[in-house]
């Protein structure tokens, strides 16, 4: 996986980007202003640099021309991240010496792929040491550790109606051997169960269809599929008395997001008894000089757009904070 130098001032930019950079195993270094950026980037020699243009200090302009004709990084890929709100702002962005440049609003769906072309050339390359900051930032170093394999055979459904959070599933388990299947609504969940089933169901509380209670009874009236351990994992803010419910109609484990992937997989783990011995995988490297919010950790809450979820509800769950979920019907 790559090595990705995200500059961008924002604070929810920056933890949108840096999630899903994590999400889907490259390591981040963060910057906050162009000159931070470019002191990174030609001490860390990242494969690829993210840069805002509107920055404090220095903005991605200049912070372009200083890298494009140093001799460290003249050959790594930058990419403009903005809004391209005024017309030959794409002109102006290629000229001043990006590769590219992705949209704002940034598309959580999409991202990721739309950096794969730029890093075509990363893949298998050995890690590279930081070397010292000239700022005497100490980085944050965090690591963490990779399951070995399974036991061949063992077989997990996702359900969840949104292509990402499967993906981000898909990509934690398969390389482990882990066999996953997915379906985005109960309906099809149901399906695929009597057809093929998994030792473990892994599923989201609220789909387009029918609601994950809806789904655990469904599971749980069928002999042949009720011992299936059944994990809830939401995205919902919840209070304990709706984890207690999902507890009482036959869920396993009921966790939240966000949860960092190494939790997720010892959760997961845990339930279907499969032993734990975790090498030390690539270390993470992030570093932050300013005061303020601390630097978001790999499956942090995603920023929410305002206005988003009901007064007093939680965002997706539509369940009344303080107040016993409602029991639902199918």
């Amino acid at each position: 996986m790559a090595r990705i130098l995200v500059a961008e001032d924002d604070p929810n930019n920056l933890e949108l980007i840096t999630y899903l950079l994590k999400a889907f195993g490259h390591e981040t270094l963060e910057a906050h202003d162009g000159a931070q950026a470019l002191e990174f980037a030609q001490r860390e020699r990242p494969d690829l640099v993210l840069m805002d243009i509107q920055m404090p200090v220095m903005d991605g302009y200049e912070a372009v021309r200083h890298l494009k004709s140093d001799s460290v990084c003249e050959g790594t890929p930058i990419l403009a991240i903005t809004a391209l709100a005024m017309v030959g702002d794409r002109d102006k962005i290629l000229q001043a010496g990006f590769d590219g440049y992705i949209s704002k609003p940034i598309d959580p769906e999409s991202f990721v792929q739309q950096l794969n072309p730029h890093l075509v050339n990363t893949a298998g390359a050995s890690p590279r040491r930081a070397a010292p900051l000239r700022t005497g930032i100490e980085p944050n170093i965090v690591t963490s550790g990779l399951a070995p394999s399974p036991p061949q055979g063992l077989s997990v459904l996702v359900v969840d109606k949104l292509p990402l959070n499967i993906e981000l599933l898909r990509s934690l388990l398969e390389p482990l051997t882990y066999q996953v299947t997915s379906a985005s609504t109960v309906t099809e969940a149901m399906a695929k169960l009597r057809m093929n089933k998994p030792d473990l169901i892994v599923s989201d509380v609220n789909m387009p269809d029918l609601s994950g209670y809806d789904f655990i009874r469904a599971v749980k009236s069928e002999s042949a599929l009720r011992n299936i351990p059944f994990i809830f994992l939401s995205s919902s803010a919840l209070e304990d008395d709706e984890s207690s419910f999902a507890m009482s109609v036959g869920a396993a484990k009921f966790l939240t997001r966000p949860i960092e992937p190494m939790k997720l997989l010892d959760e997961i783990e845990d339930l279907l008894g499969v032993r734990k011995s975790r090498p030390i995988r690539p270390t993470i490297l992030t570093a932050d000089y300013r005061p303020g919010p601390r630097v978001p950790r790999v499956g942090d809450r995603l920023p929410r757009a305002e206005g988003t979820g009901g007064e007093g509800r939680s965002r997706r769950s539509g369940v009344r904070q303080g107040q016993p979920p409602k029991p639902h019907h199918y």
